[in-house]
Protein backbone atom coordinates (compact mmCIF):
# COMPACT_ATOMS: atom_id res chain seq x y z
CA UNK A 1 0.00 0.00 0.00
CA UNK A 2 1.08 3.57 -0.77
CA UNK A 3 1.98 5.64 2.25
CA UNK A 4 -0.21 8.72 2.62
CA UNK A 5 2.13 11.99 2.40
CA UNK A 6 1.26 14.42 5.56
CA UNK A 7 2.67 18.51 5.93
CA UNK A 8 5.95 18.32 7.58
CA UNK A 9 5.73 18.31 10.92
CA UNK A 10 5.53 21.72 12.31
CA UNK A 11 4.53 23.08 9.11
CA UNK A 12 0.48 23.24 9.93
CA UNK A 13 -2.26 23.38 7.40
CA UNK A 14 -4.08 26.50 7.83
CA UNK A 15 -8.14 25.65 7.29
CA UNK A 16 -11.05 27.23 6.09
CA UNK A 17 -12.77 26.87 9.45
CA UNK A 18 -9.89 28.67 10.83
CA UNK A 19 -9.41 31.64 8.36
CA UNK A 20 -11.86 33.70 9.92
CA UNK A 21 -9.83 34.64 12.13
CA UNK A 22 -6.38 35.37 10.34
CA UNK A 23 -8.60 37.30 7.76
CA UNK A 24 -10.46 39.66 10.98
CA UNK A 25 -6.14 39.57 12.33
CA UNK A 26 -5.11 40.86 8.95
CA UNK A 27 -7.58 43.32 8.27
CA UNK A 28 -7.38 44.98 11.68
CA UNK A 29 -3.30 45.01 11.10
CA UNK A 30 -3.45 46.93 7.82
CA UNK A 31 -5.63 49.78 9.31
CA UNK A 32 -3.42 49.89 12.19
CA UNK A 33 -0.83 50.41 10.47
CA UNK A 34 -2.15 52.82 8.44
CA UNK A 35 -3.32 54.86 11.28
CA UNK A 36 0.22 54.95 12.17
CA UNK A 37 1.85 55.72 8.41
CA UNK A 38 3.68 52.68 8.24
CA UNK A 39 4.42 51.35 4.48
CA UNK A 40 4.03 47.72 3.48
CA UNK A 41 7.03 46.06 2.19
CA UNK A 42 7.56 42.23 0.86
CA UNK A 43 10.67 40.57 0.77
CA UNK A 44 11.81 36.97 -0.20
CA UNK A 45 11.59 33.91 1.51
CA UNK A 46 14.68 32.38 0.72
CA UNK A 47 17.91 34.80 1.09
CA UNK A 48 21.51 34.37 1.08
CA UNK A 49 22.90 32.09 4.29
CA UNK A 50 25.57 35.07 5.42
CA UNK A 51 22.95 37.71 5.50
CA UNK A 52 21.47 35.85 8.76
CA UNK A 53 25.03 35.08 9.97
CA UNK A 54 26.08 38.36 9.90
CA UNK A 55 23.12 39.97 11.47
CA UNK A 56 21.33 37.32 14.10
CA UNK A 57 25.28 36.03 14.75
CA UNK A 58 27.19 33.03 14.64
CA UNK A 59 26.87 31.85 18.03
CA UNK A 60 23.08 32.01 18.35
CA UNK A 61 20.36 29.02 18.51
CA UNK A 62 18.75 30.45 15.50
CA UNK A 63 22.28 29.92 13.40
CA UNK A 64 23.89 27.48 15.00
CA UNK A 65 20.86 25.13 15.65
CA UNK A 66 17.67 26.32 13.83
CA UNK A 67 18.09 27.91 10.62
CA UNK A 68 16.92 25.53 7.37
CA UNK A 69 19.90 26.13 4.58
CA UNK A 70 20.54 24.29 2.13
CA UNK A 71 23.12 24.45 -1.30
CA UNK A 72 21.38 26.15 -4.19
CA UNK A 73 22.46 22.98 -6.73
CA UNK A 74 22.58 25.07 -9.78
CA UNK A 75 25.33 27.40 -8.59
CA UNK A 76 26.56 26.10 -5.15
CA UNK A 77 25.16 29.61 -3.33
CA UNK A 78 24.00 28.80 0.00
CA UNK A 79 20.64 29.47 0.77
CA UNK A 80 18.59 29.86 3.77
CA UNK A 81 14.97 30.25 4.34
CA UNK A 82 14.71 33.45 6.40
CA UNK A 83 14.34 32.79 10.09
CA UNK A 84 13.07 36.36 10.68
CA UNK A 85 12.11 39.78 8.57
CA UNK A 86 14.66 42.51 10.11
CA UNK A 87 17.48 41.56 8.20
CA UNK A 88 15.63 40.90 5.42
CA UNK A 89 13.98 44.28 5.57
CA UNK A 90 17.14 46.46 6.44
CA UNK A 91 18.81 44.08 2.98
CA UNK A 92 15.70 45.59 1.27
CA UNK A 93 16.45 48.76 2.45
CA UNK A 94 20.01 49.53 1.32
CA UNK A 95 19.90 47.41 -1.63
CA UNK A 96 16.90 49.97 -3.20
CA UNK A 97 18.35 52.93 -1.15
CA UNK A 98 15.02 53.22 0.61
CA UNK A 99 16.39 55.75 3.28
CA UNK A 100 17.71 58.32 0.89
CA UNK A 101 14.77 60.67 0.93
CA UNK A 102 14.62 60.06 4.67
CA UNK A 103 13.31 58.16 7.46
CA UNK A 104 11.09 55.00 6.92
CA UNK A 105 8.25 53.32 8.35
CA UNK A 106 7.91 50.12 6.87
CA UNK A 107 6.09 46.50 8.06
CA UNK A 108 5.88 43.33 6.60
CA UNK A 109 4.34 39.80 7.59
CA UNK A 110 4.45 36.21 6.01
CA UNK A 111 5.65 33.10 6.89
CA UNK A 112 9.17 32.43 8.61
CA UNK A 113 11.08 28.87 9.54
CA UNK A 114 13.22 27.87 12.18
CA UNK A 115 14.01 23.70 12.55
CA UNK A 116 12.69 23.97 15.99
CA UNK A 117 10.82 21.04 18.49
CA UNK A 118 7.05 21.85 17.72
CA UNK A 119 5.28 22.52 20.29
CA UNK A 120 2.05 24.51 21.42
CA UNK A 121 2.82 28.50 20.09
CA UNK A 122 6.21 27.29 18.75
CA UNK A 123 6.29 25.91 14.54
CA UNK A 124 8.79 25.65 12.19
CA UNK A 125 6.85 27.58 9.44
CA UNK A 126 5.46 29.95 11.70
CA UNK A 127 3.97 33.71 10.75
CA UNK A 128 5.05 36.87 12.00
CA UNK A 129 4.18 40.84 11.88
CA UNK A 130 7.15 42.76 11.42
CA UNK A 131 7.27 46.47 12.24
CA UNK A 132 10.93 48.78 11.05
CA UNK A 133 11.60 52.43 11.75
CA UNK A 134 14.92 53.10 10.30
CA UNK A 135 16.19 56.27 10.00
CA UNK A 136 15.19 57.41 13.80
CA UNK A 137 17.71 58.27 16.78
CA UNK A 138 15.41 58.70 19.62
CA UNK A 139 13.38 57.02 22.76
CA UNK A 140 10.67 58.66 20.93
CA UNK A 141 10.18 55.74 17.95
CA UNK A 142 10.61 53.57 21.07
CA UNK A 143 8.21 54.71 22.30
CA UNK A 144 5.88 54.84 19.46
CA UNK A 145 6.44 51.18 18.28
CA UNK A 146 5.40 49.91 21.61
CA UNK A 147 2.47 52.39 22.38
CA UNK A 148 1.28 50.90 19.22
CA UNK A 149 0.95 47.45 20.20
CA UNK A 150 -0.64 48.46 23.71
CA UNK A 151 -3.50 49.56 20.88
CA UNK A 152 -3.60 46.80 18.97
CA UNK A 153 -4.04 44.35 21.66
CA UNK A 154 -7.12 46.61 22.92
CA UNK A 155 -8.68 46.33 18.79
CA UNK A 156 -8.01 42.65 19.10
CA UNK A 157 -9.72 42.05 22.33
CA UNK A 158 -6.64 40.67 23.88
CA UNK A 159 -6.10 41.13 27.98
CA UNK A 160 -3.37 39.81 30.36
CA UNK A 161 -0.34 40.69 28.76
CA UNK A 162 2.30 42.99 30.32
CA UNK A 163 5.18 44.69 28.85
CA UNK A 164 8.94 44.21 29.85
CA UNK A 165 11.54 47.02 28.79
CA UNK A 166 15.09 47.14 29.28
CA UNK A 167 18.17 48.34 27.84
CA UNK A 168 21.46 46.94 26.15
CA UNK A 169 23.25 50.00 25.80
CA UNK A 170 25.85 51.04 23.85
CA UNK A 171 28.80 48.77 22.39
CA UNK A 172 31.12 50.73 24.49
CA UNK A 173 28.99 49.81 28.20
CA UNK A 174 28.13 46.14 26.73
CA UNK A 175 32.25 45.85 26.55
CA UNK A 176 32.32 47.05 29.86
CA UNK A 177 30.18 44.71 31.01
CA UNK A 178 31.22 41.80 29.12
CA UNK A 179 34.38 41.59 30.79
CA UNK A 180 32.93 41.93 34.44
CA UNK A 181 30.37 39.25 33.34
CA UNK A 182 32.64 36.68 31.91
CA UNK A 183 34.94 37.34 35.27
CA UNK A 184 31.64 36.48 37.09
CA UNK A 185 30.75 33.38 35.09
CA UNK A 186 34.73 31.75 35.35
CA UNK A 187 34.13 32.13 39.49
CA UNK A 188 31.14 30.16 38.81
CA UNK A 189 32.37 27.65 36.18
CA UNK A 190 31.28 24.38 38.19
CA UNK A 191 27.72 25.79 37.89
CA UNK A 192 27.43 26.31 34.17
CA UNK A 193 26.38 23.62 31.86
CA UNK A 194 27.86 22.77 28.62
CA UNK A 195 26.29 25.43 26.58
CA UNK A 196 27.07 28.11 28.80
CA UNK A 197 30.73 27.24 29.24
CA UNK A 198 31.13 27.01 25.48
CA UNK A 199 29.36 30.53 24.94
CA UNK A 200 31.45 31.76 27.90
CA UNK A 201 33.61 33.79 26.03
CA UNK A 202 31.94 34.02 22.91
CA UNK A 203 28.79 35.16 23.39
CA UNK A 204 28.43 35.34 27.48
CA UNK A 205 25.07 37.84 27.38
CA UNK A 206 23.66 34.96 25.88
CA UNK A 207 23.91 33.13 28.86
CA UNK A 208 21.65 35.16 30.98
CA UNK A 209 19.07 34.52 28.19
CA UNK A 210 19.13 30.11 29.44
CA UNK A 211 16.07 28.56 30.16
CA UNK A 212 18.07 26.49 32.33
CA UNK A 213 16.61 26.27 35.43
CA UNK A 214 19.68 24.81 37.55
CA UNK A 215 21.62 27.61 36.65
CA UNK A 216 18.93 30.39 38.15
CA UNK A 217 20.88 31.21 40.90
CA UNK A 218 24.24 31.90 38.92
CA UNK A 219 22.04 34.41 36.87
CA UNK A 220 20.15 35.86 39.41
CA UNK A 221 23.03 36.82 41.21
CA UNK A 222 25.34 38.32 37.88
CA UNK A 223 26.17 41.81 37.33
CA UNK A 224 23.53 43.96 35.95
CA UNK A 225 24.13 45.67 32.19
CA UNK A 226 21.85 48.56 34.00
CA UNK A 227 24.84 49.06 36.66
CA UNK A 228 27.44 49.76 33.73
CA UNK A 229 25.08 51.58 31.18
CA UNK A 230 27.25 55.06 29.97
CA UNK A 231 25.25 58.51 30.49
CA UNK A 232 23.74 58.98 26.94
CA UNK A 233 22.32 55.26 27.17
CA UNK A 234 20.89 56.02 30.32
CA UNK A 235 19.24 59.22 29.51
CA UNK A 236 17.53 56.86 26.14
CA UNK A 237 16.03 54.49 28.22
CA UNK A 238 15.13 57.09 30.85
CA UNK A 239 13.08 59.07 28.49
CA UNK A 240 11.57 56.28 27.18
CA UNK A 241 9.89 55.62 30.42
CA UNK A 242 8.56 58.88 31.00
CA UNK A 243 7.21 58.69 27.46
CA UNK A 244 5.60 55.20 28.19
CA UNK A 245 4.25 56.65 31.46
CA UNK A 246 2.78 60.06 29.98
CA UNK A 247 0.94 57.75 27.72
CA UNK A 248 -0.62 55.14 30.28
CA UNK A 249 1.16 52.00 29.20
CA UNK A 250 2.38 50.17 32.54
CA UNK A 251 5.96 48.33 32.17
CA UNK A 252 7.96 46.41 34.29
CA UNK A 253 12.13 46.85 34.19
CA UNK A 254 13.72 43.32 33.15
CA UNK A 255 17.27 43.77 33.49
CA UNK A 256 18.08 40.17 32.31
CA UNK A 257 16.42 40.45 29.19
CA UNK A 258 18.89 39.83 26.11
CA UNK A 259 16.47 39.33 23.24
CA UNK A 260 17.75 36.40 21.04
CA UNK A 261 19.74 38.26 18.30
CA UNK A 262 23.14 39.81 18.54
CA UNK A 263 21.84 42.98 16.83
CA UNK A 264 20.60 44.46 19.29
CA UNK A 265 21.34 47.58 21.22
CA UNK A 266 19.81 50.21 23.80
CA UNK A 267 16.10 49.32 24.12
CA UNK A 268 14.39 45.89 23.98
CA UNK A 269 10.76 45.21 24.38
CA UNK A 270 8.34 42.03 25.44
CA UNK A 271 5.20 41.94 25.74
CA UNK A 272 4.36 38.32 27.43
CA UNK A 273 1.53 36.49 28.27
CA UNK A 274 0.70 33.84 31.08
CA UNK A 275 -2.30 32.29 29.53
CA UNK A 276 -0.39 30.01 26.92
CA UNK A 277 1.85 27.86 28.95
CA UNK A 278 5.47 28.15 28.20
CA UNK A 279 5.40 30.37 25.03
CA UNK A 280 4.27 33.32 26.83
CA UNK A 281 6.43 36.48 24.61
CA UNK A 282 3.74 37.11 21.55
CA UNK A 283 5.96 40.15 20.63
CA UNK A 284 9.29 41.68 20.64
CA UNK A 285 11.46 43.93 19.47
CA UNK A 286 13.92 46.76 20.39
CA UNK A 287 16.48 49.03 18.89
CA UNK A 288 19.56 48.04 16.12
CA UNK A 289 21.19 51.18 15.45
CA UNK A 290 24.19 49.29 13.96
CA UNK A 291 22.51 46.71 11.40
CA UNK A 292 22.59 49.03 8.64
CA UNK A 293 26.65 49.07 8.60
CA UNK A 294 26.55 45.37 9.90
CA UNK A 295 25.13 44.49 7.22
CA UNK A 296 26.84 45.94 4.40
CA UNK A 297 25.98 50.01 4.13
CA UNK A 298 28.62 52.44 4.34
CA UNK A 299 29.27 53.98 7.53
CA UNK A 300 28.08 57.42 5.65
CA UNK A 301 24.57 55.77 4.94
CA UNK A 302 24.13 53.80 8.57
CA UNK A 303 20.69 54.90 9.63
CA UNK A 304 19.80 53.69 13.17
CA UNK A 305 16.66 51.71 13.50
CA UNK A 306 14.26 50.35 15.81
CA UNK A 307 11.78 47.75 15.28
CA UNK A 308 9.72 44.37 16.35
CA UNK A 309 7.86 41.24 15.53
CA UNK A 310 5.13 39.84 16.51
CA UNK A 311 3.70 35.39 16.57
CA UNK A 312 0.89 35.59 14.67
CA UNK A 313 -0.15 32.24 15.73
CA UNK A 314 0.51 33.09 19.29
CA UNK A 315 -1.75 36.64 19.00
CA UNK A 316 -4.54 34.26 17.21
CA UNK A 317 -4.04 31.86 20.00
CA UNK A 318 -4.31 34.48 23.16
CA UNK A 319 -7.55 36.01 21.06
CA UNK A 320 -8.91 32.65 21.39
CA UNK A 321 -8.19 32.47 25.29
CA UNK A 322 -9.72 35.97 25.33
CA UNK A 323 -13.09 34.83 24.31
CA UNK A 324 -13.51 37.83 21.96
CA UNK A 325 -16.07 37.91 19.39
CA UNK A 326 -14.98 37.86 15.61
CA UNK A 327 -17.88 37.37 13.38
CA UNK A 328 -17.66 34.78 10.67
CA UNK A 329 -17.99 35.20 7.32
CA UNK A 330 -21.38 33.96 5.76
CA UNK A 331 -23.91 34.30 2.15
CA UNK A 332 -26.34 36.92 2.31
CA UNK A 333 -27.98 33.94 0.00
CA UNK A 334 -28.12 30.65 -0.83
CA UNK A 335 -29.64 29.98 -3.95
CA UNK A 336 -31.57 26.58 -4.58
CA UNK A 337 -32.89 25.70 -8.53
CA UNK A 338 -34.70 22.41 -9.67
CA UNK A 339 -35.54 21.86 -13.21
CA UNK A 340 -34.25 23.12 -16.86
CA UNK A 341 -35.59 26.45 -17.29
CA UNK A 342 -35.01 26.96 -13.49
CA UNK A 343 -31.32 26.14 -14.34
CA UNK A 344 -30.60 29.04 -16.52
CA UNK A 345 -32.83 31.18 -14.42
CA UNK A 346 -30.77 30.49 -11.24
CA UNK A 347 -27.14 31.23 -13.12
CA UNK A 348 -29.27 35.10 -14.09
CA UNK A 349 -30.40 35.22 -10.57
CA UNK A 350 -27.11 34.66 -8.87
CA UNK A 351 -24.92 37.06 -11.38
CA UNK A 352 -27.84 39.52 -10.78
CA UNK A 353 -27.20 39.28 -6.89
CA UNK A 354 -23.65 39.08 -6.68
CA UNK A 355 -23.76 42.55 -9.15
CA UNK A 356 -25.96 44.11 -6.38
CA UNK A 357 -23.16 43.44 -3.41
CA UNK A 358 -24.83 40.42 -2.02
CA UNK A 359 -22.60 37.72 -1.54
CA UNK A 360 -24.49 34.46 -3.03
CA UNK A 361 -23.52 30.62 -3.13
CA UNK A 362 -25.24 28.86 -6.58
CA UNK A 363 -25.99 25.51 -5.78
CA UNK A 364 -23.91 23.04 -8.06
CA UNK A 365 -25.09 19.32 -8.34
CA UNK A 366 -28.12 17.36 -8.36
CA UNK A 367 -30.11 17.27 -5.13
CA UNK A 368 -34.02 17.61 -4.21
CA UNK A 369 -35.01 20.74 -2.94
CA UNK A 370 -35.06 19.47 0.55
CA UNK A 371 -31.62 18.26 0.00
CA UNK A 372 -30.55 21.57 -1.11
CA UNK A 373 -32.40 23.06 1.71
CA UNK A 374 -29.50 21.16 4.09
CA UNK A 375 -26.84 22.67 2.16
CA UNK A 376 -28.63 25.98 2.47
CA UNK A 377 -28.94 26.27 5.86
CA UNK A 378 -25.31 24.42 6.72
CA UNK A 379 -23.85 27.31 4.37
CA UNK A 380 -24.69 29.89 7.44
CA UNK A 381 -26.95 31.59 4.49
CA UNK A 382 -28.84 34.43 5.90
CA UNK A 383 -31.68 33.46 2.82
CA UNK A 384 -32.55 30.88 0.80
CA UNK A 385 -33.20 32.23 -2.98
CA UNK A 386 -35.74 28.58 -4.44
CA UNK A 387 -36.28 28.70 -8.09
CA UNK A 388 -38.37 25.94 -9.90
CA UNK A 389 -39.50 25.98 -13.37
CA UNK A 390 -42.76 28.16 -12.09
CA UNK A 391 -41.12 30.49 -10.75
CA UNK A 392 -38.03 30.54 -14.10
CA UNK A 393 -41.18 31.14 -15.87
CA UNK A 394 -42.91 34.06 -14.06
CA UNK A 395 -39.63 35.68 -13.80
CA UNK A 396 -39.41 35.54 -10.39
CA UNK A 397 -37.87 33.45 -7.35
CA UNK A 398 -38.89 32.74 -4.06
CA UNK A 399 -37.19 34.23 -0.71
CA UNK A 400 -37.18 31.88 2.42
CA UNK A 401 -35.28 33.80 5.69
CA UNK A 402 -33.35 30.76 7.17
CA UNK A 403 -32.11 32.82 10.35
CA UNK A 404 -35.70 34.20 11.74
CA UNK A 405 -38.75 33.22 11.37
CA UNK A 406 -40.79 34.90 8.67
CA UNK A 407 -42.99 33.91 5.80
CA UNK A 408 -41.80 32.83 2.62
CA UNK A 409 -42.06 35.72 -0.25
CA UNK A 410 -42.48 35.60 -3.79
CA UNK A 411 -40.92 38.48 -5.51
CA UNK A 412 -39.37 40.09 -8.70
CA UNK A 413 -35.61 40.24 -8.88
CA UNK A 414 -35.07 44.30 -8.63
CA UNK A 415 -37.34 43.65 -5.62
CA UNK A 416 -35.68 40.90 -3.91
CA UNK A 417 -32.91 42.72 -3.64
CA UNK A 418 -34.46 45.95 -1.99
CA UNK A 419 -35.96 43.30 0.40
CA UNK A 420 -32.52 40.98 1.16
CA UNK A 421 -30.52 44.50 1.71
CA UNK A 422 -33.15 46.18 4.30
CA UNK A 423 -33.78 42.74 6.52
Amino acid sequence: MTRSIQAIRGMNDILPDQIYLWDFFEQTVREWMTAYGYRNIRMPIVEQTDLFVRSIGAVTDIVEKEMYSFLDSLNGDSLTLRPEGTASCVRAVLEHNLLYPGPQRLYYSGPMFRHERPQKGRYRQFHQVGVEALGYTGPDIDAELIVMCAELWKKLGISDVRLEIGTLGSAESRALHRARLIGYLERHLDGLDDDARRRLHSNPLRILDSKNSEMREIIDGAPRLLDDLDEDSLAHFETLQRLLRDQGVDFEINPRLVRGLDYYNRTVFEWVTGKLGAQGAICAGGRYDGLVEQIGGKPASAAPACGFAMGVERVLALMVECGGEIPRPVPDVYVIHQGEAANGAAWKTVRYLRDSGLKSILHCGDGSFKAQMKKADASGARFAVIIGDDEAQAGEISIKPLREAAEQVRVGLAEAVDLLKRT
